[in-house]
């Protein structure tokens, strides 16, 4: 059996943990700051609640000829359920990619921990068990940039 891939990447964002904790149960929220990079989000279900359910694309701009979509040329299309909330605390995502291709198959968990700090939250993003045709490295970058999308959303 070979080990879980994860990476783990912190930022501190100067908001309340209240404010960044609502941004993940929000879909126009999510459909904002999650998407890495120049890419746009697209909401096709979603129930913030805990056991509850979501299906989300995130679509490649026209010129961009470097990465390959995990579901198609321009898209990377997942669905998931929030396994676990704590509010203003936790947030644990479970997802699976919609893909043809083995090596982006299984459950991927991305555990989100609030912690407070002095003038904002330290936010760490955990992300465990990622399919083995996801680069770390691209993992680790597109985590940094969603962090930095969510500290613009919230004012941090």
């Amino acid at each position: 059996m070979t080990p879980s891939r994860s990476t783990t990447v912190s930022r501190f964002i100067a908001a309340p943990r209240e404010r960044i904790y609502r941004a993940f149960l929000d879909a126009d929220a999510v459909a904002t700051w999650l998407p890495p990079d120049t890419m746009k989000g697209i909401v096709h279900a979603f129930e913030g609640r805990e056991g509850g359910a979501f299906s989300m694309s995130l679509v490649y701009p026209d010129d961009e000829t470097s990465q390959p979509g995990k579901t198609s040329d321009k898209t990377d299309r997942f669905e998931g359920r929030f396994a676990k909330l704590v509010p203003d605390e936790r947030i644990v995502w479970a997802t699976i990619f919609d893909s043809e291709d083995e090596g982006f198959s299984g459950e991927m968990t991305v555990s989100t921990m609030l912690s407070p700090a002095d003038g904002g939250t330290d936010v760490t993003m955990v992300c465990g068990n990622i399919p083995s045709g996801i680069r770390l490295e691209d993992n680790e970058e597109g985590c940094r940039s969603t962090l930095g999308n969510l500290a613009a959303f919230v004012g941090g």
